[in-house]
């Protein structure tokens, strides 16, 4: 009889040394960023020494940065805040209420 390997980590989501979901991407997306810029300026002429600070430096707030927001709000906590940051605190009604429940027929309309 053979024996097959299940897969039990589907559905669940991608995890990197405590880093999970969106924090993944910003994570790469700012260690990309942060090389790239290093090799701009690295080519641009920029002594080799500040183009190493700059990248020692950017690399590290960046993972510091990472880990913090992913230890604060979590897996999903970036997605409901700028969910949240999309709705309106309250709702202004400024006309008055009769103007709502007036009642015009079709045939009026036209």
């Amino acid at each position: 009889m053979n024996n097959y390997n299940i897969n039990k980590g589907v559905g669940r989501t991608v995890e990197f040394k405590g880093l999970k979901a969106q924090y993944l991407f910003i994570f790469a997306g700012g260690l990309l960023g942060t090389l790239i810029l290093v090799m701009i300026l690295y080519m641009a002429g920029v002594n080799s020494y500040i183009c190493l600070l700059l990248g020692a430096g950017g690399a590290s707030l960046i993972v510091w940065q990472t880990f913090s927001l992913n230890r604060k709000y979590g897996e999903h906590g970036l997605m409901k805040i700028a969910a949240n940051k999309r709705h309106p605190r309250y709702i202004i009604c400024r006309k008055p209420v009769h103007r709502y429940l007036k009642f015009t027929s079709k045939q009026n309309a036209v």
